[in-house]
């Protein structure tokens, strides 16, 4: 498969299938899941993440012209602010909303929040509504107040439901804050990107084995001894691509060369644990000493390799390039059959078989942002 053929699914197959069996529009709200026959399962709340990254991959998709939805996305985000943002009186935006269209579940959870912002800045970028960038600001004062803590970085949630601070929203906070300065060139979501990029570099990446950590504690510690803390190979590939995105938003940054060398140095890394898999494999976890600690795999490390190793290829050789065509064959053929008809097994196991009953739309955020990357 070559990265025009990837594209031609997404936007003749995927796109559509989640824009129409994937979307309520009784309720104008997005399905979280489809039968793998392409037909809505209805579950008992919808969590604003998946309304989130729904609203921003088809905006993104209809500034690209990739496909014409951005209407039905901003529909979309308009019901989200009045059903999800401070819908029990409190600060910020709920977790999840019960099918009676009442909150379900009431916990501020700094990753949703992340996604909210992230939707606000392809919203905007899309819409040019000063509402819309109003409210990107609004929320995200919201989210420094609600999430506050010590020792840099922010609470998982809020109240905390465990004492372990978590590198994985902030990864996606710092995803949120770069669209955001990309989308309305407001020098303040740069330097909060800049924040989070300082944590990561000082707390989240063991200088031993250049792997980054998922779990710590109150002081920003590993929270297992050596050896024994877990690891996702996807997400190396995500900072990557994030660092080199900050460059490129912020040029001119005095730690360029050695915020480079990091981003280059963590997409190394995580092929090392591929286990020599040819085309390469992300597996789903391992430890600080390399064991795999969980062999299946899923698709978005997959898509997140992707998107990293796009930006160690030219534009220009993207379409030829070998790896590229390997990786994106394993792929079809493992993770988005042609039977599925727009649709992906989400979860394979060691020997290729799926773990999954399901379609969860919350994959449709990575695989559009691979197809972004492969087809620029």
């Amino acid at each position: 498969m070559t990265p025009s053929q990837f594209r031609a699914w997404a936007v003749q197959q995927a796109l559509p299938l989640w824009a129409g069996n994937g979307f309520d529009s009784g309720r104008d709200l997005f399905h979280e899941r489809l039968h793998f026959n392409g037909q809505p399962i209805t579950l008992p709340a919808l969590r604003l993440m998946v309304q989130a990254r729904q609203i921003a991959t088809y905006s993104r998709a209809a500034l690209r012209e990739d496909y014409a939805a951005g209407e039905q996305a901003l529909r979309c985000l308009h019901t989200v602010e009045q059903r999800y943002h401070r819908a029990d009186g409190a600060l910020g935006w709920v977790f999840s909303l019960a099918q009676d269209g009442q909150p379900a579940d009431c916990r501020r959870d700094l990753y949703a929040h992340a996604f909210i912002l992230f939707a606000y800045a392809w919203a905007y970028r899309l819409s040019g509504d000063a509402g819309l960038r109003k409210r990107a600001w609004e929320s995200s004062v919201e989210l420094r107040d609600i999430f506050h803590a010590p020792n840099g970085g922010f609470l998982d949630a809020a109240p905390p439901y465990d004492t372990i601070r978590r590198q994985n929203p902030h990864m996606h906070l710092l995803e949120a804050y770069l669209a955001l300065f990309d989308a309305t060139e407001e020098e303040i979501y740069l330097d909060f990107a800049t924040e989070l990029v300082e944590l990561g570099i000082s707390r989240f990446i063991e200088p031993n084995t250049s792997l980054l950590l998922e779990d710590f504690d109150s002081d920003w510690k590993p929270v297992e001894p050596f050896g024994h803390n877990r690891a996702e190979p996807g997400h190396l590939f995500e900072w990557s691509w994030l660092l080199q995105e900050y460059l490129r938003l912020n040029t001119g940054s005095k730690k360029e060369k050695n915020i480079r060398h990091l981003a280059q140095t963590l997409h190394q890394t995580a092929l090392v644990h591929t286990k020599g898999c040819i085309p390469p494999v992300i597996r789903d976890g391992i430890s600080e000493n390399g064991t795999v600690t969980g062999a299946h795999t899923r698709v978005w490390p997959q898509t997140e390799f992707m998107r990293s190793l796009a930006l160690t290829v030219p534009r220009q050789q993207l379409a030829s390039n070998a790896v590229i065509a390997s990786v994106l064959d394993n792929f079809s053929t493992h993770y988005i059959p042609a039977s599925l008809h727009g649709g992906w097994i989400d979860r394979l196991s060691a020997d290729n078989t799926s773990k999954m009953d399901h379609m969860p739309a919350s994959s449709l955020y990575h695989i559009y942002g691979a197809v972004c990357e492969l087809s620029p």
